[in-house]
């Protein structure tokens, strides 16, 4: 499969997200555990969206875009809109992730402070998980065709099952992973600070912030599957799919802060994106017959979700989600022992 990344480029990119995490894990130590404000996450959601321009900027400059060469001028815009059009579907993709990590936290009733670290770790696995699947499936495109097809009439299903269960509340005590999770470990009925194992009555235990962690990974493992297909009927270069989907991720944690703040307001936005999911598997179904232009999929992307968003304010919601865990965990600096 051909691709515009050059081992420089590879490099580069490589070298860049290392040094963004170093960064933000040093600022995580530095801040230590702490509520993250609505203010901060809107500064750092700005702050990553911005680094994402960046980035296709540069990525445009590299490819010609400035230059006299019409060829290169051609094929830089056509990589720097695959980009932004990916950037924009995966970052939208997210959101559905955003609120099922609400959930996680409501239910576990996670302390504000330590979810900052929570969705740290989870952002770790997620880059990992979300690279291993992203070159499998190139491969796996570049020897069958008809795996596209595949693709697409799963991103309609998932689309089309996502607009049902839209306004559900899901239902964590039926969550395979969670009584997997239960089977197999004890777990404190308690929070021991940002401890992921305690001693309660001499017993050692995993704590609630493990297990939160934990089925972060597993939904962010489905929600892969979901939404790199999705990049794929964009463009079929690896280092589109692998740079623009690293890019959604790095300010996913900044955008869960950001979007728990108002998530209310914007209730209606699963319809939006199960309406984004079954025109992405259109248009790879209909690949053969009538390429979409990528254009036409980035602006039809972003009249979805702004219609729905602005629905949003104006359709009030029907109810709001209640949940709590089912042995509620206390604050912290409880009664456990520390190790």
């Amino acid at each position: 499969m051909t691709s515009i990344g050059t081992p420089s480029m590879w490099l580069l990119f490589a070298v860049f997200v290392f040094v963004a995490l170093v960064v933000d894990f040093l600022a995580l130590r530095r801040q230590g555990a702490h509520r993250v404000s609505m203010r901060e996450a809107a500064i750092w959601s700005l702050v990553w969206v911005a680094v994402s321009f960046v980035f296709v900027a540069w990525l445009w400059w590299t490819l010609g875009g400035a230059g006299p060469d019409p060829a290169a001028r051609a094929l830089a815009h056509t990589k720097s809109l695959e980009f932004i059009t990916g950037y924009l579907i995966e970052k939208a993709l997210a959101v559905d992730n955003v609120f099922v990590f609400l959930m996680l936290f409501t239910y576990f009733a996670v302390p504000a402070e330590f979810q900052k670290r929570a969705l740290m770790i989870g952002i770790l696995g997620a880059l990992v998980l979300r690279a291993v699947l992203i070159l499998v499936g190139a491969w796996m495109i570049a020897r069958f065709h008809w795996v596209l097809y595949v693709f697409g009439a799963f991103l309609v299903y998932t689309g089309i099952k996502m607009w049902w269960a839209a306004g559900q509340e899901p239902d964590l005590e039926a969550n395979p992973a969670l009584k997997w999770v239960r089977r197999r470990m004890k777990i404190s009925p308690s929070y021991d600070g940002e401890r992921f194992f305690t001693v309660s009555d001499g017993v050692r235990m995993a704590t609630p912030l493990l297990v939160v962690i934990m089925l972060i990974g597993v939904v962010d493992m489905v929600f892969a599957v979901d939404s790199i297909p999705a990049i794929f009927a964009i463009t079929h270069d690896p280092f589109i799919v692998l740079t623009s989907n690293v890019f959604a991720v790095l300010g996913l944690r900044a955008l869960y802060f950001l979007l728990a703040s108002v998530q209310e307001r914007f209730h209606l936005l699963s319809y939006g994106l199960a309406v984004v999911l079954v025109f992405i598997g259109a248009k790879m179904l209909l690949m053969d017959i009538y390429k979409i232009p990528v254009a036409v999929s980035l602006l039809g992307t972003g009249a979805i979700l702004a219609v729905t968003m602005m629905l949003s304010l104006y359709i009030p919601p029907t109810g709001r989600p209640a949940s709590s865990y089912p042995f509620p965990p206390k604050r912290p600096e409880t009664e456990s022992k520390r190790e």
